[in-house]
């Protein structure tokens, strides 16, 4: 049964700010748990060598959820899921707080780790199906509204441990305030299915995952690994940039605070500008552009003289990295059209995997080597990404070619 040409751009619209309502709001969630940390480790007395088994937890889970949302999403829309796995999250978020014993704590992480994966891999489904309907890249903006809201949880979260708040009294008044936001944002939540004005579907653009189809994963394999790539180099930054530049470089604690938040407000940056150079020069540019800035980045870091040269790299590593995931999606999203869903799903699961490689990765070789030669790795790593860049291809999708298109959206 095909719907009804009535409202299309409006309902496109009202999707796409839903859409990058949750990817906000999830940004901050996300950004107010990493930042907060040493504050939920003296709360529940967890000691330096269980914490990584902690950490780790939550990564693992969200990609078994992935896995498992997958699944459900065959018989569930995906915008069905994102409805309840946000506040879910929020409320896992709200408990971490809350609690003052480890198994509650463990019980809380698991439950964000479980909702997180199936939120991450949701969201992402509805913004490839978003930017088919619209027939030009919108996936990078959506990235930006995340990064938006992780540089606002960062500051909250240092308000929090500036003023010597509570984990509760920090958290509790965001929730408040975010989980009603994005409950009722959730209505305008499209699965943009897409049609012509007579009403004709638009080929290989389905509403659901199309029976007998599958995703082959040896196709999808390029995109897996640019996906682990990024997350290596991305975990890379927010966990050894403040100590790389303090031990390493010799610069001041104060100082030390600068490279991360320059590396969050340049990826905000890029990606708020991605969407048009996509347009304008296409994915595979884009890609490869943003890879050898990225590997750039790495250089400038490992060989810095001092901390400011440091700051340098790792500024230019957030205009590169920044390009990567969103396209990562996008491309699995024209790759397999008629089963988009689960390639999201699939992809999904890598962006865990490149976090838990990431940070053991640098710091194990900074051990043994130096950290100046374990910059080299993650450098290396995106390099490979240029060999994988023809995979990023728009040739179907031809997004940004002059070829705007009537469309509804099926919103249920």
């Amino acid at each position: 049964m095909t719907a009804k040409p009535v409202n299309t751009d409006v309902r496109l619209r009202h999707g796409r700010v839903s859409l990058a309502l949750s990817f906000f709001v999830q940004g901050v969630a996300f950004a107010l748990l990493v930042t907060r940390i040493p504050a939920i480790q003296d709360r529940y007395g967890v000691s330096d060598a269980l914490l990584p088994a902690f950490l780790a937890a939550v990564p693992i889970l969200a990609g078994v959820s992935s896995v498992l949302t997958e699944k459900i999403v065959v018989r569930v829309r995906p915008r069905v899921v994102l409805r309840w796995a946000q506040p879910l999250v929020l409320l896992a978020l709200l408990g971490v707080a809350a609690g003052d014993q480890v198994w509650q704590l463990a019980a809380s992480l698991g439950a964000f780790g479980l909702s997180v994966g199936a939120l991450d891999a949701s969201m992402n489904m509805l913004g490839v199906r978003l930017q088919r309907a619209y027939g030009r890249s919108i996936m990078l903006g959506f990235h930006a509204t995340y990064s938006l809201g992780g540089i606002a949880g960062a500051s909250l979260a240092w308000a929090g441990a500036h003023w010597d708040l509570s984990l509760l009294v920090s958290f509790l008044p965001v929730v408040v305030v975010l989980l009603p936001t994005a409950f009722v944002g959730s209505r305008w939540y499209t699965g943009a299915d897409t049609y012509t004005k007579s009403g004709t579907r638009i080929p290989g653009e389905p509403a659901t995952t199309t029976p007998g189809k599958s995703v082959a994963f040896k196709a999808l394999l390029p995109l897996c690994l640019v996906m682990t790539f990024a997350y290596i180099g991305d975990s890379t930054v927010s966990n050894w940039s403040a100590k790389y530049l303090q031990d390493v470089l010799g610069s001041s604690d104060e100082v030390a605070t600068v490279p991360y938040n320059a590396y969050m407000v340049t990826t905000l940056l890029g990606r708020a500008a991605g969407d048009f150079g996509v347009r304008r020069f296409g994915p595979v540019a884009v890609v490869r552009f943003g890879s050898l800035l990225a590997a750039a980045g790495f250089a400038v870091v490992a060989l810095a003289p001092g901390a400011w040269v440091g700051i340098l790299g790792f500024t230019m590593l957030g205009f590169g990295l920044c390009v990567l995931v969103p396209q990562c999606f996008a491309a699995a999203g024209r790759m397999f059209p008629e089963v988009s869903d689960a390639a999201v799903a699939r992809l999904n699961i890598f962006n865990y995997v490149g976090f838990l490689i990431g940070s053991p990765l640098v710091g194990a070789l900074g051990d043994v080597w130096s950290y100046r030669g374990a910059m080299l790795v993650p450098m290396l790593m995106i390099l490979v990404t240029l060999v994988y860049a023809r995979s990023f291809a728009d040739d179907a999708a031809r997004y940004g070619g002059g070829h705007d298109r009537s469309r509804t959206a099926d919103v249920g």
